[in-house]
């Protein structure tokens, strides 16, 4: 079989188009990518049930808290009365009944530790009689992995205890244990249990690693369908996302009521998911500026998800220039000056150069129906966006399908518009999750775009639906049978580079156990993480991709291949998604040079990584045979190097 490369109608490939969509679902945020290790740290946590328009949140701040070593050693209480910090009131009053009672934290499936590793520890105290130590620690197997004393001030007012401590011995699943060594009352708030190699002291380090490894270009947060929230008091906020950590008012989770319904009496087993806002924006923008990608923030247009909510702001209703300044705000908040409201905020946080925001995007994945007059509202922030940002790029949206009626009137619409101002929008975000079958079939579908209107393709990746997708807690949904048609369908997205300017694989994080959509990128526990098939192949995707791309032909059915070069070099991707193996013979109306390196994956259809096998699925370097001919095994995706 023949590639064939031609040089006319080459294309530029933008720089930094592959990315990172970030969106805190399968405990992505806290108990992930937020390198803290205790849950419902701060009796924060409530309790989410119900269905669509008809949902039911109530405090729940004993959650992930329990009585040691028996219930009946001690008493335990919520409490709100002379708190902390008003924002996040709640507050627990231990009543020891004896000497050694206490609390023991389930930390999501409890604590990980590694040996010799450093660890910051953290806990508020208020006590107006108790003068006993306390001690707090982790304990494995009936040993302390690591504790501290603390003795607390009987002054009725509230303190803050830290230590660093360094763990003993490693330890999976262990024990989180705060006890009063003598019977006594104490009020307690605000634990803190973090690693101090924490990337920018917030971020878990090994994941953060896995997200570099992708020399991502830009990053989308913090969503995705909580930007919208399942009501619209229950939104993302950024506002409350930002300042003193204590004081970011804690939001209950879109996804806590996910997969809710009469069957399971409208709960599911992560009702009490929320959001600390541990991390909030200015954590977000300076990720961003570790991992050199570029933020692309995401703000409600005043429609809550359009799945779970029919409430909206109307367009002729004073509140909706509420969501619109929200809007200005966070571009001040990223790029204006110390002598700005928003600018100053984030210099007093800690970072008085603006962080260069380019970005926005506006809505999530709205689409247009009788009664939210999208198209309207969605031109009303970009003219006001515009109007005082004029550089500002902004990414608009083509609702939540693809080859659907909505998804080709959100086209239409965008591009009646860019006709008559180039810069309505920089691009629209388009979202599939789609079988393998479907990438296959539409690898050309970007041939035909018109180049008007460019994409975004914001939320994607290949759905094995009998492998699991799209239920609960599947990593085996993750199948090289999905990553393979992905790597084939990129091969069009590479080809038309032009229409096709950013691109990032959707959902990025998913803790194991934890997971309310399958399947992920990367998988985690509390201790170790591995990248999914489909991990690496957006990896060789980063790794290999030139600034001119070309036009590719094969012509053998199952292969498909695309073309880019950089300097003297020109890599070619291909895929081979038959059954039988190929020779492919590669030409060009170019000098390209000799083949330098082959970088394969293979594997069977239903092969998939995992924590005992993370890189069974992986790249590995194939020593080439032939300066121009290369060999491709059935289910293969390979990158050839080629250098002149």
């Amino acid at each position: 079989m023949k590639i064939a490369i031609t040089q006319e109608g080459k294309v530029p490939v933008a720089p930094g188009g592959l990315g990172l969509f970030f969106e805190d679902i399968n405990y992505s945020l806290d108990g992930g990518l937020y390198a803290q290790m205790l849950e419902n740290r701060n009796f924060e946590a409530k309790k989410a049930t119900g269905e669509k328009d008809a949902f039911t949140v109530v405090p729940d701040g004993k959650y992930a808290w329990s009585v040691c070593p028996a219930e009946s050693a001690a008493a335990l209480k919520i409490k709100d009365d002379r708190p902390l910090y008003v924002e996040n009131p709640h507050y627990l009053r231990i009543e020891a009944r004896e000497a050694g009672a206490g609390i023991v934290n389930k930390a999501y499936d409890g604590v990980y530790c590694k040996a010799g590793m450093r660890y910051k520890l953290s806990f508020w105290m208020r006590s107006y009689d108790y003068r006993a130590p306390v001690v707090a620690g982790v304990y494995a197997d009936g040993a302390a992995v690591f504790e501290v004393k603390a003795k607390p001030r009987a002054d009725g007012k509230w303190h803050k205890y830290e230590f660093t401590v360094r763990a003993r011995t490693a330890c999976e699943r262990a024990q989180f244990r705060f006890v009063l060594t003598a019977a006594g009352t104490l009020h307690v708030d605000w634990f803190s249990l973090m690693p101090e190699d924490a990337v920018l002291g917030v971020f878990r380090r090994d994941l953060v690693e896995m997200l570099a490894e992708l020399k991502p270009g830009f990053m989308r947060f913090p969503g995705g369908c909580i930007v919208e929230g399942n009501t619209l008091s229950n939104r993302y906020l950024w506002k409350n996302s930002v300042g003193q950590t204590e004081r970011r008012r804690h939001n209950w989770s879109r996804w806590a009521v996910h997969g809710a319904c009469a069957e399971n009496g409208f709960t599911t087993p992560y009702a009490h998911y929320g959001q600390t806002l541990g991390v909030g924006y200015f954590e977000y923008f300076r990720l961003c500026e570790y991992l050199g990608a570029k933020p692309l923030p995401v703000l409600s247009v005043g429609i809550a998800c359009q799945y779970m909510s029919t409430e909206i702001v109307a367009l002729d209703d004073p509140a909706l220039e509420t969501y619109i300044q929200e809007a200005l705000d966070v571009v001040e908040f990223a790029n204006g000056g110390k002598d700005t409201v928003w600018g100053r905020v984030r210099a007093e946080m800690g970072h008085p150069e603006p962080f260069g925001l380019e970005y926005l995007g506006v809505g999530n994945e709205q689409w247009e129906t009788d009664t939210n007059d999208f198209y309207k509202r969605f031109e009303l922030f970009r003219d006001r966006i515009h109007e005082k940002y004029p550089s500002i790029k902004i990414i608009g949206t083509t609702g939540p399908t693809v080859d659907s009626p909505s998804h080709q009137e959100a086209w239409a619409w965008t591009r009646s518009r860019l006709a008559h101002d180039p810069a309505f929008v920089y691009a629209s975000d388009e979202h599939f999750y789609v079988p393998p079958k479907w990438l296959y079939e539409h690898t050309d579908v970007y041939d035909s775009y018109p180049r008007t209107g460019l994409v975004y393709a914001g939320e994607y990746a290949a759905h094995v639906m009998e492998a699991g997708a799209g239920t609960f807690n599947a990593p085996s949904s993750n199948t090289w049978e999905a990553a393979l048609a992905e790597a084939a369908f990129m091969t069009g997205m590479e080809r038309n580079a032009d229409v096709v300017v950013m691109k990032s694989y959707a959902p990025l994080f998913a803790r194991l156990g934890y997971t309310q959509w399958s399947p992920d990128l990367i998988w985690f526990d509390g201790g170790s993480a591995y990248g999914s098939a489909s991990y690496y192949v957006q990896m060789l995707y980063a790794l290999y991709t030139g600034d001119v791309s070309y036009k590719v032909k094969t012509d053998a059915p199952a292969t498909y291949a695309s073309a880019t070069s950089r300097d003297d070099l020109t890599f070619v991707k291909v895929v081979n998604a038959g059954d039988t193996e190929q020779t492919a013979h590669i030409e060009a109306d170019f000098a390209f040079g000799e083949l330098l390196r082959i970088v394969q994956m293979q594997g069977e259809l239903t092969d998939l990584n995992s924590m005992q096998e993370p890189k069974k699925l992986a790249p590995r370097e194939v020593a080439p045979a032939a300066p121009d001919t290369v060999t491709l095994p059935p289910h293969s995706f390979q990158v050839l190097v080629f250098r002149k």
